[in-house]
């Protein structure tokens, strides 16, 4: 047996661990997704949540309206011209959530033992005897002894901010519940969780797909955040909503898993959805503690298998409030990555947190951290035998360009692609270096005026493990006369050398289309 097949499996060197991390242009592989909102939708933060390595930026629409997130959103337009990072724009639907409205914004009290009414009369003030909830269905669905959660924005582990009861009778369309644990909640929202009971309510409400066709269409969104996915039929009524509004029919669809009944139909839905998000706060209600970590590596390899961007929630929660993680919350982004994850997203930690630049540049050093332990060549492997054979062309071109970068010990892989399914596919295998996408422009007609189309395919790789993409020259077209690429593939390398990723006497390996053609070659820089 060859002695080099230990060195994967060989323990980490102690000395390592003391070595400073290392910064680089690309803070990490994986990527990070940041909830814009109060504390975090300035130009100067959302500047240096850009630098501190945030790609992704979300806008939660179950807080605030259009009007608030399109100042959000120009302010990030902003940013992104003056740091000249690329940042893909999400936005995620409040879905069928179900909430408990406190008009006076007092904060509530709740102790142990007592009772609590929840009631759909809206007009009634919320107090410590009596919560009015925007669903008139909760009677019919609940029954005595079920489990219900509240707390502002998402539960987090600290059960002082949220409170747990369980049903005690149903009267009428009023639910009494005993409360199990004393709280406080503050805010004028506090989100409800029945625990694994099915809500007849739709996935796209009336309001999302207001603010899909208004909001999202004006601002063309890169990624639509699907709340409550439930059963695969609730991606394909949202694709096909998003396909009568003309630009959006390129809008990603990631389907977020936050309940059992998302859990059980999840092949159907992966098969469906463009990516997947596991919403781990509302998960961890419907699971208990011991199964979540099962879920989440089963769903992360299931999503890597697909070569599907799966984004994990809730890492980091304490960070909403303090400058450092706990060893677990640290620990756990570590395994997230280990895991396979594409991206962490930061809700409450950047929405409203104290610390988001902080938040983002720390989750970021441990992804970094993460990476460079991760076993690629068992990963690498396990995805060749999946994938079986005979291969798709294109997969076996991927997964060639990766075997080779890794045999030669390439800095980066360079890929020319139009509509970013090669670059994808070659992250997928993971390789060890970053994969430059260089997207090339397509031009297209519709009789009336030309337009472009790229940048799409290019901000939507903004959420892909190890992908990090460029906009080439629409006048130098993918797959024509070598001299053209030769130009373009020189703007890549330009681009990489001022990054101080490629340097001089590097080795890059690049995928590129030859006529019908596709090509893997390896270059050495020269000085």
């Amino acid at each position: 047996m060859h002695s080099n097949h230990l060195l994967l499996e060989e323990p980490i060197r102690m000395a390592s661990i003391l070595e400073p991390s290392k910064s680089s242009f690309f803070p990490a592989m994986t990527k990070i997704v940041g909830t814009l909102g109060p504390k975090s939708r300035s130009v100067e933060v959302i500047s240096g949540c850009l630098k501190a390595g945030m790609s992704v930026a979300r806008f939660d629409f179950s807080l605030g309206d259009a009007d608030y997130h399109q100042e959000t959103l120009e302010n990030l337009k902003a940013s992104i011209k003056t740091t000249k990072k690329l940042c893909a724009v999400m936005l995620d639907t409040a879905g069928p959530e179900l909430q408990v409205v406190n008009k006076s914004e007092q904060p509530i009290s709740l102790k142990a033992d007592a009772t609590v009414t929840l009631t759909p009369d809206e007009g009634q003030e919320a107090s410590s005897d009596v919560f009015p909830i925007n669903f008139g269905g909760l009677s019919k669905a609940v029954k005595k002894g079920d489990t219900i959660f509240i707390g502002q924005y998402l539960f987090t582990g600290s059960e002082t901010t949220s409170v747990w009861l369980e049903v005690d009778e149903v009267k009428g369309d009023d639910v009494v519940c005993v409360v199990k644990n004393s709280a406080t909640l503050t805010g004028s929202l506090f989100t409800l969780h029945a625990s694994q009971i099915h809500i007849d309510l739709p996935t796209l409400s009336d309001k999302d797909k207001e603010v899909i066709s208004t909001w999202g269409a004006q601002n063309k969104i890169d990624f639509l955040s699907l709340s409550f996915t439930r059963h695969a039929e609730d991606v394909r009524e949202a694709r096909e909503f998003l396909s009568k509004l003309g630009d959006l029919g390129q809008t990603q669809i990631f389907a977020k898993i936050e309940s059992v009944e998302g859990l059980t139909h999840f092949d159907e839905i992966l098969q469906e959805a463009d990516g997947i998000i596991l919403s781990r706060g509302n998960l961890g209600i419907d699971l208990p503690p011991e199964k979540v970590f099962l879920f989440q590596k089963a769903a992360v390899h299931k999503c890597n298998m697909a070569g599907k961007p799966a984004v994990v929630t809730r890492v980091v929660d304490s960070m909403t409030d303090n400058l450092r993680p706990t060893r677990a919350e640290a620990t756990d982004v570590a395994n997230a990555v280990l895991d396979g994850t594409d991206a962490i997203l930061l809700g409450a930690e950047t929405l409203r947190g104290l610390y988001p630049i902080e938040t983002i540049s720390t989750v970021g050093r441990i992804c970094a951290e993460a990476e460079k332990v991760f076993n690629q060549d068992l990963y690498f492997k396990k995805t060749v035998k999946f994938v079986g054979e005979p291969m798709t062309h294109l997969e076996s071109i991927a997964s060639s360009a990766v075997r080779a970068a890794i045999k030669v010990k390439a800095s980066v892989i360079i890929c020319f692609t139009s509509s970013g399914r090669a670059a994808r596919l070659i992250a997928k295998y993971r390789p060890t270096m970053p994969v430059l996408s260089v997207v090339i422009p397509r031009l297209k007609t519709n009789q009336l005026k030309w337009s472009f189309t790229g940048a799409f395919e290019a901000r939507q790789s903004l959420i892909v493990r190890g992908l990090f993409p460029m906009l080439a020259d629409p006048r130098h077209p993918a797959e024509s006369t070598n001299a053209s690429n030769e130009s373009v593939l020189k703007v890549a390398l330009d681009h990489g050398k001022a990054s101080g990723v490629v340097k001089s006497h590097d080795r890059v390996v690049i995928c590129q289309k030859v006529g019908d053609a596709s090509v893997v070659k390896i270059i050495e820089l020269e000085d």
